[in-house]
């Protein structure tokens, strides 16, 4: 069974009954054990992902309590894989609000990320990330699942594994290692979540996270970006920008990875120059293709930006990290935005 954004919001909603249950039931605690906030907040690297007591059931993806699902209106593509996001915050403790921006979560919360292929029995979990709020700041590690789908084992050097796909057949799957996980959770030097902004996340799951008191307000800006799963119902340039700043922005911005570019493409951003329109490359080379501009308007066939998010080539194509496919219905809204501008 494929997890939608319905289901996840269904899901997000349960778990939170039942955490403000657990808090007030001391047998119910005993049935789902507490998180392990040192494992959290204290240094070191946890060897094995059970360390941390997110999950009741860590094949199932149960969360513990306090430990909520989540869903993103617009996604971050990854080969196809099937995410499943979480979020931690310590007892005691809250979110802060920040407009449509991201939430502010405190010392001793945790992000929790598991990809996964496939479906129902033939679900294959493939890593869990987390990103981890200690004192010093936001700490980013990856954990491997084994082949038995037993355990997941912390992999600092990343990895690589064969992975049977659905739309792509088998791919060669790249885990990350640490340092690279830097390259797209950070901000200047410091590691930072990048998917949960309330633009991109449901009001009505914002609502109970906040009536659950995980949050100190329900944010203004919620459900700004649209539904990837509706986004032949909403405008073009909207659905593309949300892809483009979900995707994209966290290294094409002011202080990300690819600054130099020039390019910022983030939600917010509304200098047409910046967001690609008209706008010359840096350098030219293998990645330009020999094509003028990032974006010109009314003929997608001779912008950078197609011509990249379009490749295989790992000289090429963008995302240069987090991939290692061509994401199809992605490079069909940007085309049908670029080919829908003036020109």
């Amino acid at each position: 069974m494929t997890l939608n954004s319905s289901m996840l919001l269904a899901a997000a909603a349960l778990t939170l009954t039942v955490s403000a249950s657990l808090a007030n039931s001391a047998e119910a605690q005993r049935i789902a054990p507490a998180v392990n906030d040192a494992a959290i907040a204290e240094k070191g690297m946890p060897r094995k992902l059970a360390e941390y007591g997110f999950f009741i059931d860590s094949n199932a993806q149960i969360p513990a309590a306090r430990v909520v699902p989540y869903s993103l209106n617009t996604p971050l593509y990854s080969d196809g894989a099937v995410k499943l996001r979480f979020a931690y915050v310590p007892e005691g403790q809250q979110a802060a609000a920040d407009g449509e921006g991201l939430l502010e979560f405190p010392v001793g919360s945790a992000l929790i990320k598991t990809f996964a292929f496939g479906e129902g029995d033939d679900r294959r979990l493939i890593e869990t990330r987390v990103l981890l709020h200690r004192a010093e700041g936001w700490v980013a590690l990856p954990y491997r699942w084994n082949a038995e789908q037993t355990e997941a084992r912390l992999a600092i050097a990343g990895g690589r594994l064969e992975v049977d796909t659905a739309e792509h057949g088998t791919i060669s799957y790249r885990i990350p290692n640490k340092n690279q996980c830097k390259q797209c959770h950070s901000l200047g030097d410091a590691v930072m979540p990048i998917g949960p902004k309330a633009r991109n996340l449901s009001g009505a799951w914002l609502s109970d996270f906040s009536n659950a008191g995980y949050l100190d307000a329900i944010p203004d800006g919620h459900d700004t970006m649209p539904l990837w799963s509706a986004r032949q119902d909403v405008s073009l340039n909207d659905a593309a920008r949300a892809y483009l700043d979900v995707n994209c922005a966290h290294c094409h911005r002011p202080e990300g990875k690819a600054s130099n570019s020039g390019l910022d493409l983030r939600w917010e951003q509304d200098d047409q120059t910046a967001v690609g329109i008209r706008k010359r490359p840096v350098s030219a080379g293998q990645g330009s293709g020999g094509f003028n501009f990032s974006i010109v308007p009314g003929d997608p066939t001779r912008s950078i930006m197609v011509h990249r998010m379009n490749s295989d080539n790992p000289g090429v194509a963008m995302p240069e990290l987090g991939k290692t496919t061509v994401d199809k219905e992605g490079v069909d809204i940007i085309r049908r935005w670029i080919a829908e501008m003036d020109e």
